[in-house]
Formats: C-alpha cells, sequence, structure tokens
C-alpha cells in the first residue's frame, strides 16, 4: 500500500493549487490540443517556413500522437519516429539514442535541444516528457544553426508555454509492476498581460526486473508576460528529481539470449539506487519589431548530478568467468562482477540570441537568420571502481574478489560488507566554453524555386585540471560549418528538395587524457519530397540520405578515448502523419538505415580488430513504428480507440568477437521484435475520462539495446495501466 498512499499524497498537493481556482471552459480530455500557446513567442533559432518550403527532412511528433501513445519519456516518445534508435543507456542513468545510425559520444548522454537551446548536457537522468507540448526531430546535421550536436540530427522538445486561456487537468495512472503515476497541468491568466503555468508529475514505479524501483519527480512552472503586442517574455523553471537503480541487463549465453530470465537482476539490490537532480532556469525574450523583423534573445542554465554506487558484470576479458575458456576456469553459469562509484557533476550556461526577417532585393524574397551565442559547460567528474585479478584457472569460491554471482539462481548480499570501490578512473573538472556566430538567408528565386545558404562558425576552448594526477591541459579549435539547399513547389500539394550540410563536435579533454584531438565532423547530403493530402491533413516526406563520418573515438582500458576511424550512413526514410477523415488519425514512420565502418581499426573495448563494413552496434536496417487512432461516440459517451506497432530489425550487438578468448563466442545480434499496443479512452463526462492501455499484447521477448554481449537491456513484457482523468 505505500506506494499508492504516496501517489495520493502528491495527487492532492499537485491538485491544490488546481481545485482551488475558478471553473475551466468544459472540454473533453481526448482533446489534448484544446491548451495551446496563444502568446505570440515563436519557437526559436529555425526560422517560419512551412514543411514544403523545408530543403530537408523534419518529424515533429505532436501532443496528440504523444497521449496516443501514452508514453512518458523522452527515448519511447523516440520509437515513434523510425529513425532514431535506442542506444546503450548507461545502466538506465540517462537517455541514449542515435539518428539516422549515429550517435555522438557513447560514454555521454546524447545531446538534445529545449526551445532551442542545448539540455541534453549533463547528469540528470532520463528525461520526462512531463512539460513537453511535442518532440521535433530534425533530420541531418544542424552544425550552421545550433553548433555542437549528434552527426545524424537533432532532437528538439518544445516545452509547454503559460496561455491567456484557463485550462488544466490532473490524471491518476495505476499499472503493471506496481507502477503508480500522478500528472497535473493548470494554466491561467492572471491578468491581461501575465499568465502562469504549473507542471508536475510524480512516479513510483516498480519493473519486471527483480528489485528494481525508482522514484521520479518533476516540477515544470512557467510564466509569460506580455508587456505589448509586439513584445513578449517567458520563464521557465525545470525541477526534477530521480532515484534509480544501476542496471546494465542480463547477458547472453555463447551469444544466444533466452538463457537467462529477463526478470534477473544481476546487481547488488544493497547498492541501493543513483541519485539525479536537475535545477534549470530558460529566459526568452521576443520582440517584433514590425510585421516582418523580429529579435529573439535567451539564457539557458542547468545544475545536474548524478551519485552512487553499482555492482555490474566486468567487460575485462581475463577477469570474466563467463567468457574464459573452461580450461582455464571458464563457467558458463558464473558471471565475475566489479563495484563503481560515481559522483558526476555539470553546470551548463547558454546565451542565444538572433534577429529574424525577410527583404526583397531586386525582385528576390530573403528570408534570413542572423545570430550568435555563447556557452560554458562545466564537466565534473569522480569516478571509482574495484575489480579483482584475473581469472587463471581459479574456481569462482577461490576468488571473490571477482564478486561472482550465478546467472541462474543469483543470492545477493553474499559479500558483506561490499568492498569500496579504490581505483580512481576519472577525478577531473573540464570546462569547456564556446561562441558562435551564425546565418542563413532563404532566398526564393522564382515563386516555386528557393534556394537556402547558411554557415556558422564556432570557437571553442577547453581546460581540464585532472585531479588524479595533479595535472592540467588545455585545447581549442574553431571550425566553419556551412550548409546549403534548394527546394522547388511542384505545386500547392508537392515540392522536391535536397541539401548539404556539415557539422562538427570537438572531444572532451577529460576523454583524450588531455590529448588535443581532431574534431569528430559529419557531412550529409539528402534529397527527397514533401508531400500533403486532403488539403493539409496528412503530410509526408520521402527522403534519400547520406552521412559520413570522420574520426569517430572508441575507448581504451583506462578509458581513454583515441580516434578509431570513419564511418557511413545511408537509406531511406519515409514519414506519413496527420488526418485521413476528421475522426482518424494515422502516423506512420519508417526507415531503412545501412550505416557501417569504413575502415579497419583495432576496437580497445574488447581488443578486437573490426573490419571495414561492419555495422554500428544497436541500429537496425529496417525499423517501423505506426499508430492510428479513432474516435467514436458509443451510448452518447465520446470514445477514443486506437494502437500502434513498432518493428525494430536485427541490430549488431557488439563489436567484434567476444574477447577473443573463446571460440564459443563470435559476433552477438540483438533479435528483431515486434510490439503491438492497443487503447481505450472513454469520456465518462465533460471532465472525467477513464483509459486503459495495453502494451506488448503478445508478450514477446525484446532485447532494446546493448553495449556488448554482457550488457543487455531487456524490454518489459506485457503489460498494462489504467488512468483516471479529471479535467476542466
Amino acid at each position: 500500500m505505500r506506494p499508492f498512499k504516496k501517489l495520493c499524497l502528491i495527487t492532492t498537493g499537485l491538485s491544490l493549487a488546481v481545485f482551488a481556482q475558478p471553473a475551466f471552459a468544459q472540454t473533453t480530455f481526448n482533446d489534448v490540443d484544446e491548451i495551446i500557446v496563444t502568446a505570440p513567442l515563436r519557437q526559436a533559432y529555425q526560422g517560419d517556413f512551412t514543411q514544403l518550403e523545408i530543403p530537408q527532412a523534419e518529424l515533429e511528433i505532436n501532443a496528440q500522437v504523444l497521449s496516443d501513445a501514452n508514453v512518458t519519456d523522452l527515448v519511447s516518445a523516440l520509437d515513434l519516429s523510425a529513425s532514431v534508435s535506442r542506444q546503450n543507456n548507461f545502466g538506465g542513468l540517462w537517455n541514449a539514442f542515435a539518428v539516422r545510425g549515429f550517435v555522438g559520444d557513447e560514454n555521454l548522454p546524447s545531446l538534445y535541444l529545449v526551445n532551442g537551446f542545448n539540455a541534453g548536457r549533463g547528469f540528470a537522468g532520463p528525461r520526462d516528457i512531463s512539460g513537453i507540448e511535442s518532440v521535433e526531430v530534425l533530420k541531418g546535421p544542424k552544425g550552421a544553426l545550433f553548433g555542437r550536436g549528434e552527426p545524424g540530427g537533432t532532437v528538439n522538445l518544445v516545452t509547454k508555454r503559460p496561455t491567456f486561456e484557463t485550462g488544466g487537468y490532473v490524471n491518476l495512472t495505476a499499472g503493471s509492476f506496481d507502477f503508480y503515476r500522478a500528472d497535473a497541468d493548470f494554466t491561467t491568466p492572471v491578468s491581461d498581460d501575465l499568465a502562469v503555468r504549473l507542471v508536475g508529475f510524480y512516479e513510483d514505479a516498480g519493473s519486471f526486473r527483480e528489485t528494481i524501483e525508482t522514484e521520479r519527480w518533476g516540477f515544470f512552472p512557467s510564466v509569460a508576460y506580455t508587456p505589448s503586442e509586439r513584445t513578449q517574455l517567458v520563464y521557465e523553471l525545470e525541477l526534477s528529481g530521480q532515484d534509480i537503480p544501476f542496471d546494465r541487463g542480463i547477458p547472453a549465453i555463447n551469444n544466444e539470449l533466452g538463457d537467462v530470465d529477463i526478470r534477473t537482476f544481476l546487481g547488488e539490490p544493497s547498492d541501493g539506487a543513483y541519485d539525479a537532480s536537475v535545477t534549470g532556469h530558460q529566459l526568452e525574450l521576443q520582440h517584433d519589431f514590425n510585421d516582418n523583423w523580429s529579435a529573439l534573445v535567451g539564457f539557458n542554465y542547468r545544475d545536474t548530478s548524478l551519485e552512487g554506487f553499482d555492482t555490474a558484470a566486468t567487460l575485462s576479458g581475463f577477469r570474466q568467468f563467463l567468457t574464459q575458456p573452461i580450461a582455464n576456469g571458464g563457467n558458463r553459469e558464473i558471471l565475475s562482477r566489479e563495484r563503481r562509484f560515481r559522483d558526476y557533476d555539470a553546470e551548463y550556461f547558454v546565451f542565444r540570441g538572433e534577429v529574424a526577417g525577410e527583404f526583397d532585393t531586386g525582385g528576390l524574397r530573403h528570408r534570413v537568420l542572423i545570430g550568435a551565442d555563447y556557452d560554458e559547460f562545466d564537466n565534473d567528474q569522480v569516478f571509482i571502481r574495484f575489480r579483482g585479478q584475473g581469472v587463471l584457472g581459479r574456481l569462482p569460491e577461490d576468488a571473490p574478489d571477482l564478486l561472482p554471482i550465478n546467472i541462474f539462481d543469483p543470492v545477493f548480499g553474499q559479500f558483506d560488507p561490499l568492498p569500496e570501490p579504490d581505483v580512481f578512473l576519472a577525478d577531473r573538472l573540464e570546462t569547456t566554453t564556446s561562441f558562435g556566430i551564425f546565418f542563413q538567408d532563404q532566398i526564393s528565386l522564382t515563386d516555386r524555386l528557393d534556394v537556402r545558404v547558411g554557415f556558422r562558425y564556432d570557437d571553442v576552448s577547453q581546460d581540464l585540471d585532472n585531479r588524479a594526477n595533479n595535472t592540467q591541459a588545455e585545447a581549442s579549435d574553431s571550425r566553419f560549418s556551412p550548409q546549403v539547399g534548394a527546394v522547388y513547389e511542384v505545386n500547392d500539394n508537392l515540392s522536391v528538395y535536397a541539401s548539404y550540410g556539415e557539422n562538427f563536435r570537438p572531444f572532451n579533454l577529460a576523454d583524450t587524457a588531455g590529448t588535443e584531438i581532431d574534431a569528430n565532423v559529419s557531412t550529409a547530403i539528402e534529397a527527397g519530397i514533401n508531400f500533403q493530402l486532403f488539403d493539409g491533413a496528412l503530410q509526408g516526406t520521402a527522403t534519400l540520405f547520406q552521412v559520413e563520418q570522420d574520426n569517430i573515438l572508441a575507448v581504451d582500458d583506462d578509458f581513454i578515448a583515441i580516434p578509431v576511424g570513419e564511418a557511413q550512413s545511408r537509406g531511406f526514410e519515409f514519414d506519413l502523419n496527420g488526418q485521413i477523415t476528421d475522426t482518424i488519425d494515422f502516423w506512420l514512420s519508417y526507415a531503412y538505415t545501412d550505416v557501417g565502418t569504413e575502415n579497419e581499426f583495432s576496437d580497445p573495448n574488447f581488443g578486437a580488430t573490426i573490419p571495414e563494413g561492419t555495422r554500428l552496434i544497436n541500429v537496425a536496417e529496417n525499423q517501423l513504428s505506426v499508430q492510428v487512432a479513432k474516435d467514436f461516440t458509443d451510448h452518447g459517451l465520446p470514445l477514443r480507440a486506437g494502437g500502434g506497432l513498432l518493428y525494430v530489425g536485427e541490430r549488431l550487438g557488439q563489436f567484434g568477437d567476444f574477447f577473443g578468448l573463446d571460440q564459443e563466442f563470435g559476433e552477438f545480434e540483438l533479435p528483431s521484435y515486434v510490439t503491438v499496443r492497443a487503447f481505450l479512452d472513454l469520456n465518462i463526462t465533460d471532465e472525467i475520462s477513464a483509459r486503459l492501455d495495453v502494451d506488448n499484447i503478445f508478450n514477446e521477448d525484446i532485447f532494446l539495446n546493448s553495449f556488448s554481449a554482457l550488457w543487455v537491456q531487456p524490454g518489459a513484457p506485457r503489460n498494462f495501466k489504467v488512468s483516471l482523468a479529471y479535467k476542466f
């Protein structure tokens, strides 16, 4: 009963501010677009273009689509885009994804933007989408506008902001595996020129994984002030905390999954959970000088932290019973582990400003963005490890320093007390500062033909204070990132386009032992069509793309990054979404992605030689997401029903053969999977609705991502959620 009582308490607290307000206009809970931003603030740093005018592929996952999918975290929301694939999520401690097959730094969270500001940097834990209005997948390198980012594309989160219409809801959810959650959202004008919005959630959840429990909360208030019709100031606060157990999943035996129960946890529950937290502030001011010109300036500050202990499988080949030859002491039932402690803190400050407008010269229409930004990122890491000596023919009972555990019958607490980590792998502070200017001009050569040109210039400097060995290092880099594209509107419903762009990402000195290494550079070309059907109710994009990366890094046995070579991603994407009829919403996203290495290199993670043409891990060649929802009326009551399907093809689960120690081990692949989900949402009254969700209906065994055959993350079996919402 404890989680239910906590759910009731937090719900009461979240609801007090809402129920104390005057009555709202009556709306239906299904109509999630009822609460919209009516103030004049536009989305930052992208320009104002229709879909047919954009010379590259972009996908918006709007509020209705997110609601129909009933997702609560960012990576689950990104499953709706077939161009995005899940990556190794560091034991569940952060977001990790690849766009078009490429991920930035495998040892840091994936970067994403919030209202155009870099927000993925730091250690705040997995991002909840409470407080998020929509998720934008901006494909292709975005270096010409946003600077450093992921090579394959950029994810931008658009937040819920105050409106000048009163509305809100409270939603309670309970589900399988002791899942309990409360959400509340309330917005109202305070005066003619001031509005507030209060968004929050609390979640207390168990898991299909034994012993795993998480507790998460977030509060996202915002204020909008509009002193005139042409000026608006918006302030947003981000507060969240999470207690997240570190969970590396299960191992594959002889590269085969299925022998170890997906429920099996192989850490130590006594380690407790990692504590992740974030305090963030975002302030934006927009002023429209006239109907054609406006200025937008913004400030963002985030303070994040992550701290905790964990015990997990060691990837050191000669220490691992599970992968050693039997004659050398290997044992196919015993997993060797090591214990670690992390204390990560990060502060991030950014200032951005731009002027946007349009003008004519010589009969040509110009739509321009001119801007600059400055940011500073302080990354403070303490990372300590304990692990035992090699196996060397010993039996598990003779090597307690390897913290062995039986993968088929795990017994926790055998080692009491657990050994304290004693080897510093990191004790350092790295400060990165950068300044950039950007320019973009979309020129209308004719009524049908537009050309887009742009560039960004970045100047980056880094300072490393390595406290572990009392050394300091400095580095700097500058980069010019161009973009060019053209789009031709064949008619009012179809356009064709082509584009080229570059992206760069300087490497952290902390990851390279203070050694300055040339930045990771990506180049991309794409061509495709944008189209719309049914008077714009249904929109689609079909794209061919190619992305190349130079100077990719891997991490050696001392957790030092080294350059390993080049990789290429090429493929085809097709997105179609909108309304088929007035009552049917449709969503389809498909991607074919062929991504692999362009040269042979030695991977220090496993001491293996990786041949040219090797696929990158966790990226399927084929991925498909489909979702359909329909509105009905049953006995006079509004009803919305629908479902979705996610297909993910086979993926490489690890680079190279397994340590090269046992001929039983070879290339490891994660199997393909299909999950099907369904929901039913019934409006009992104008204010009250009830909802049922069933996920993984056919109870398939699914494996979401991995880093090696020893670290494989299984997905949840069939599960249910029921929700009750009050909207006013």
